[in-house]
């Protein structure tokens, strides 16, 4: 498991070799550049589950090859030398010059002693620290000039990082012209929709079911929503086709609240449809960062990077607190988001925006996730191992991934009332079915999201108990 797309067939064996052919391989495609630091040999070897001596060979004949360099106190990095082998791509998008002047996510008690509010990261986590010193490191060489309004599409150095960082993890494609800094998803769809409508688009489809909290801001901005049906594969692409759609917004990493990754075979017909009605593909990478127990998979933009709009932020990584986000968009798309935030707020915090280029640049951001990767793994083991000893007649999907569990309650349960008891035991948990569209709540089964990213593990047990409880009728004060 690792952010390098670094697939290995165990069985084929030589895994040195195919360590080193996959970095060869990144190198020549232009996903990894000359400088992008990498992880450590023990750190590697800990996200391939192999042995350290296996990494130690395939960096070592790297750097002999010339295609890494190794310094002390500076790690092991991408050699300068290393080249793609193909043409360099076309210049970027024309960005122009910076204009000129002209909640959806709280629990409804955030009080209660386990709270199991889907879509909370561990807040405590936040690298104060390294933060401070990424902030320290980007104003002492932050130019005076700098700190006036910036350029509304985001200041470049952090353009220029989340586009090599989007290109090495979520295999994209990605210039830092293509890049629009936006104060998270929800701001990134929000302008969005308001582009696509100045284009034409009355109608967005999105997933079913889907995050309620989303779909009165959607909504807001002026466009129609029709929902489309999530089965174990993904979103339904033939439902999909069947509506007067043109713009879809879909969350292929891990759906929510279902927890299901777009499955190859829908990914290609979600791009082949996109291609067919000459439509745009807006893709949430939910919860891309956090996974478990399967291997990386690229994002659709990577795909088809003039059909696919990739939006994440470091809402879940880092902190919501940060508003900090990205939109991955076509040329022209991006431009027009740069205009829409030149007229309207006139672009991000800038001293927020270096720093996170500084923290993406040495190499902090990495660390963070790789953290709290295995502190995030370690709680979903917890909660479902507790939910298997405690609702054995539930089943629990979304495993592998993210930062909540899909769990659906024996058939005849009342979710509402489950709900209702779980409260009153001091367990904070959202149902499922407000998350369904009319038309499917009534035959969706009964079910839970549990986020488990808040609460250590002790506790996260307990909740599991008292919530076996409110399944079975009891209740525990």
């Amino acid at each position: 498991m690792t952010d390098l797309h670094l697939p290995l067939d165990r069985g084929a064996g030589r895994l040195a070799a195919q360590i080193a052919a996959g970095f060869r391989a990144a190198v020549r495609a232009g996903r990894l550049t000359a400088g992008t630091r990498l992880p450590s040999s023990r750190d590697l070897a800990r996200d391939l589950e192999v042995s350290r001596g296996v990494v130690v060979a395939a960096y070592e004949q790297l750097t002999a090859e010339g295609f890494l360099i190794a310094r002390r106190g500076d790690g092991t990095r991408i050699a300068p030398l290393a080249r793609p082998d193909e043409p360099a791509p076309a210049p970027p998008a024309a960005e122009p010059a910076p204009a000129a002047l002209p909640s959806c996510d709280l629990p409804p008690d955030p009080g209660a002693p386990y709270d199991l509010w889907p879509s909370q990261p561990d807040l405590s986590a936040f690298p104060r620290e390294r933060w401070i010193a990424a902030t320290r490191a980007a104003l002492r060489t932050l130019p005076s000039d700098e700190l006036t309004y910036p350029d509304p599409g985001g200041v470049r150095p952090l353009r220029t990082e989340l586009a090599g960082y989007l290109g090495r993890v979520r295999a994209a494609v990605a210039d830092p012209g293509r890049v629009v800094i936006m104060n998270g998803v929800a701001h990134g769809l929000s302008a969005l929709i308001r582009v696509l409508r100045a284009d034409g688009h009355r109608v967005l489809a999105v997933e079913d079911p889907t995050s309620v909290r989303q779909l009165p801001m959607l909504e807001a901005s002026g466009i129609r929503l029709v929902r489309v049906p999530v089965d174990a594969d993904g979103v339904d692409v033939a439902a999909l086709a069947r509506t007067n759609a043109r713009a879809v917004l879909v969350t292929p990493a891990h759906q929510y609240p279902t927890g299901v990754v777009l499955s190859p075979s829908r990914r290609a017909e979600l791009i082949a449809w996109a291609r067919d009605v000459g439509g745009v593909i807006l893709e949430d990478d939910y919860d891309a960062e956090f996974r478990y127990d399967r291997e990386p998979v690229g994002c659709l933009q990577g795909v088809d990077p003039d059909r696919v709009v990739l939006l994440g932020s470091v809402s879940k990584s880092l902190a919501p607190a940060l508003r900090l986000g990205w939109a991955l968009a076509p040329a022209a798309i991006a431009s027009r988001l740069r205009e829409h935030r030149g007229q309207t707020d006139l672009g991000a915090p800038v001293i927020e925006q270096y720093a996170l280029a500084e923290f993406l640049r040495g190499g902090g951001y990495d660390r963070h996730l790789r953290t709290m990767r295995r502190r995030y793994r370690s709680r979903r083991d917890a909660l479902a191992g507790a939910l298997a000893a405690y609702l054995p007649g539930a089943t629990v999907h979304g495993v592998s991934a993210g930062i909540h569990l899909y769990v659906e309650l024996p058939p005849g349960t009342d979710e509402d009332a489950v709900l209702a008891r779980a409260a009153r035991s001091g367990v904070s948990a959202a149902g499922a079915r407000e998350m369904w569209s009319a038309e499917r709540a009534a035959d969706a089964p009964p079910a839970l999201v549990l986020g488990y990213a808040r609460i250590a593990e002790s506790h996260l047990v307990k909740a599991a108990q008292l919530l076996g409880k409110a399944v079975t009728g009891g209740t525990e004060g």
